[in-house]
């Protein structure tokens, strides 16, 4: 059965972008060995879109109150871009300090949270 999964974003800061998971966005964590944080995340789900080429993937946070959210990193310094509306949500990027960025978002659409995993 399985009973999680584990989200891998490269790098190439590791370090800088382990403590903005840590201290920006609070996420609580388990130290690995060596300072290698591994993050509990938020309820997940998972869609799978279509693409001309395997191996993008990408990260998105989702909120219940975009605006909110932002003020709150904004609060703590962090720089999230123009909010732009799409048809299944309002969405920002945030720019992680490694150079990368995760994408923020408060969706329009039906969510999978809390169905539960048979």
């Amino acid at each position: 059965m399985i009973s999680g999964a584990h989200v891998i974003v490269y790098s190439k800061d590791a370090e800088a972008d382990r403590t903005f998971f840590r201290d920006m966005l609070g996420f609580p964590h388990v130290d690995a060995g060596h300072g290698w944080l591994i993050f509990a995340l938020p309820p997940t789900e998972v869609a799978v879109h279509p693409a001309e080429n395997n191996g993008k993937h990408e990260l998105y946070f989702l909120c219940d109150d975009l605006a909110g959210e932002i003020a709150a990193l904004k609060a703590k310094g962090v720089i999230c871009s123009e909010v732009h509306q799409e048809r299944w949500g309002s969405i920002t990027k945030i720019q992680l300090p490694g150079g990368d960025e995760i994408g923020l978002y408060q969706p329009r659409h039906p969510v999978a949270i809390g169905l539960g995993h048979s």
